[in-house]
């Protein structure tokens, strides 16, 4: 089956990006429940294809990192689309509120430690970007907690910028160097949060989820809003995207980031590795041999 997903319609490559016209809801990409559990198989089929064979190449490397607001769906999207691919060929790293020892490093040592190899898909959820989002809405989490040389912790403004600079360079060096980045913002609308922490207080099932805090920061909206697309705006290039897609619906949501993994991956030109003449001589030689025994 073919999926009629178009990913030019939530890829974004510059600083040209409004949050304000990024949708959270788009019409569905599936027929019926059948239909999407066969366009994600048939997703995740290939992502292990070519994940296998960027493996064998050993060349490249992709690192997926997962940001959103609370209940958008980042733990289900990591784990419907990445199920069934195989488990040495993905690391999954989650980023909570950094320890004592990562709080005296400098901010982006905890997840460069995390970094995938070559051959190798790494997914976070959650990341760095954290620094420029949750850090940003609550400025006293730099002044009070990070431990920063007073001459950087004077100019938030600038530290921020700085901030922003250096993860577009960093990432700029990882593409250098063979490890692919995309980012993927799950968007999730306002009304739509407020429906899934509702649905987290009346069944038992998913009332472990909760967490009151989470409803408080719903009061920053409009703040996350804005460091979302300054982030984005700041580093979204051609060779490290972003993409933003709508998440009010999870099954079209999970379509969308599986079909924009599998698009990375293709741009990679993964192939088979091709074995010199010297090789195919020998491995013929050995092949003659076991048939021999």
């Amino acid at each position: 089956m073919k999926s009629a997903i178009e990913l030019k319609d939530f890829r974004v490559t510059s600083s040209k990006f409004s949050i304000s016209k990024a949708k959270t809801n788009v019409k569905a990409f599936y027929r019926d429940d059948p239909d999407y559990e066969g366009q994600l198989a048939e997703h995740r089929a290939e992502i292990d294809d070519l994940q296998q064979k960027m493996y064998a190449h050993d060349r490249y490397g992709l690192l997926v990192i997962f940001q959103a607001m609370d209940a958008a769906g980042k733990d289900g999207a990591i784990k419907h689309v990445m199920s069934g691919i195989n488990p040495h060929g993905v690391e999954v790293h989650a980023f909570k509120r950094p320890s004592e020892d990562e709080l005296d490093h400098d901010y982006m040592w905890r997840t460069q430690l995390k970094l995938p190899p070559r051959g190798r898909i790494g997914v976070f959820n959650r990341s760095y970007y954290e620094e420029v989002l949750i850090c940003k809405v609550h400025p006293e989490i730099v002044q009070n907690s990070q431990r920063l040389p007073n001459e950087e912790s004077r100019d938030l403004k600038k530290l921020f910028r700085k901030r922003l600079d250096d993860m577009a360079s960093f990432e700029a060096y990882a593409h250098r160097n063979g490890i692919r980045v995309m980012k993927v913002m799950l968007h999730v609308s306002k009304d739509e949060q407020r429906k899934r922490f509702l649905e987290r207080i009346d069944d038992p099932a998913k009332n472990w989820k909760f967490n009151s805090g989470d409803v408080a920061e719903r009061a920053h909206w409009k703040s996350y809003m804005k460091a979302y697309e300054e982030a984005i705006q700041a580093t979204a290039t051609k060779d490290c995207p972003w993409y933003v897609i709508p998440a009010d619906d999870k099954k079209n949501a999970r379509l969308l980031a599986a079909a924009a993994i599998l698009h990375e991956l293709k741009q990679m030109g993964l192939e088979w590795p091709v074995l010199s003449p010297e090789e195919k001589a020998k491995l013929a030689q050995m092949r003659q041999s076991l048939l021999a025994d």
